[in-house]
């Protein structure tokens, strides 16, 4: 494994876009120090970490490596992309150019599309300004995993390209973003209806133990049951 201390990771064990970047870093046989940022009790929006990300999201990645500014990347798929450039085996998107947009399409579908509609800074707007009950919130969420799902069931059904899984037979930066959102809506006990190729392509990923690592039970600060 490379050696911990030249990157740093500020995580949560919940969060999706969290748990992309474990599985990449699984992938990759690279072990990161991890810094847990509690969500639930603020620390997002606290004035040591908005130093890290304004935006106080996370992850965020500080690299320490040889020559390096120490500047903090964020974004998931975009740290996603700066470890597989960083370490180039195994690849986690295809050799080809219309394979790379295949990918990238479909992770952005669930990355870009589908994630942020339900993440922590959504709901305290909607709960707050926008007169959301428990029960609204509960409606908001199936109404958006659903539609982001059952949109990837159809291309996935659909396109030559799928294999074992969303893209041939090697996980991709689309398979680590479909399971980004499958562990969470388990988090929440919601169900899809109609997406048999997706829960079987979720079932292959968690073969590997990359991502059953990556699990956010079985992460620090998850409750134990």
């Amino acid at each position: 494994m490379t050696d911990p201390a030249r990157f740093e990771l500020f995580s949560f064990w919940r969060t999706s876009a969290t748990y992309r970047v474990r599985v990449a870093f699984n992938l990759k046989g690279v072990a990161p120090q991890e810094h847990n940022v509690d969500v639930d009790g603020g620390e997002l929006r606290s004035a040591a970490y908005l130093k890290i990300n304004p935006m106080g999201a996370i992850p965020a990645l500080i690299d320490h490596g040889a020559g390096q500014s120490s500047t903090p990347l964020t974004q998931s798929l975009a740290i996603l992309e700066f470890l597989d450039e960083t370490y180039p085996a195994p690849a986690l998107l295809p050799a080809d150019a219309h394979g790379r947009a295949r990918v990238r399409s479909l992770a952005a579908l669930l990355a870009a599309d589908t994630h942020p509609l339900i993440t922590p800074r959504v709901k305290k707007y909607l709960t707050t300004s926008a007169n959301f009950d428990d029960a609204a919130w509960r409606a908001w969420q199936i109404h958006w995993f659903s539609t982001g799902l059952q949109a990837l069931e159809q291309r996935l059904a659909s396109e030559p390209g799928t294999g074992t899984f969303c893209h041939g037979e090697t996980p991709t930066l689309a398979d680590i973003c479909l399971a980004s959102i499958v562990v969470v809506m388990r988090i929440f006990k919601i169900e899809v209806a109609g997406i048999p190729t997706v829960n079987r392509i979720m079932g292959a990923c968690e073969q590997l133990d990359a991502f059953a690592k990556a699990a956010p039970g079985r992460q620090l600060g998850a409750p134990q049951a």
